[in-house]
């Protein structure tokens, strides 16, 4: 199974990144910094709320419903005019569900390494939820999924179910991110440090933030 940062690199990828660009008003390339640093904080919350079974319940009952994957069919549809408002309603209460009180450290520490301010990641993020349920709902049909111990293993295996404890804990911590400061300078430190660590979700994230002009 590919993992959710491969999604980016793809066709589909370029395709989501371009128009949530375009329908946020916001630079290709910070949007694409922003996704790739979100994506694994989102499923990494997700995987979270599902380790318990009331979790567990609601998101597959989201996957099997409103979140099956048929958004991901007309892309060209819903970026072409202009992201319809009920996508970013939708998308609100997604990350206010995933992320709970999280959600503004969250954008806090995303925003200070993508160099745009809180709000623009939260509208590249209200786009950019209900795609990634759709993802994980397309997926979720594909692989059969059907009972919680799946679900859990369908969400490890798109973070690439083989996480470093570094990228683990800089998973954590960003989620942990209260918005005091203290957090993100943490997280600067892991994702900017002078980690000899290569490779994965770490490497490729210190390589986009501390190795592009």
């Amino acid at each position: 199974m590919s993992g959710i940062l491969d999604l980016l690199s793809s066709d589909l990828g370029k395709t989501i990144i371009s128009g949530v660009s375009g329908s946020t008003g916001t630079d290709q390339n910070k949007t694409s910094s922003v996704l790739t640093m979100a994506l694994p904080v989102l499923m990494k919350a997700m995987e979270r709320n599902a380790s318990t079974p009331e979790g567990a319940q609601g998101l597959m009952g989201a996957l099997s419903g409103k979140h099956d994957g048929s958004i991901l069919d007309n892309l060209g549809g819903l970026f072409g005019g202009g992201v319809d408002d009920n996508v970013k309603n939708d998308g609100a209460k997604i990350l206010n569900h995933v992320l709970g009180q999280k959600q503004t450290g969250v954008e806090q520490v995303i925003g200070q390494k993508s160099g745009l301010d809180a709000s623009s990641v939260g509208n590249i993020l209200k786009v950019a939820a209900p795609i990634l349920m759709g993802v994980l709902g397309k997926q979720s049909r594909q692989s059969n999924v059907s009972n919680p111990s799946q679900l859990t293993g369908l969400l490890g295996g798109l973070l690439g179910g083989n996480e470093t404890q570094n990228e683990q804990s800089f998973l954590e911590k960003i989620l942990d991110a209260d918005g005091d400061g203290s957090v993100i300078d943490d997280v600067a430190g892991m994702v900017l440090g002078s980690s000899k660590s290569q490779g994965g979700l770490g490497g490729l994230l210190g390589g986009l933030f501390g190795g592009k002009n």
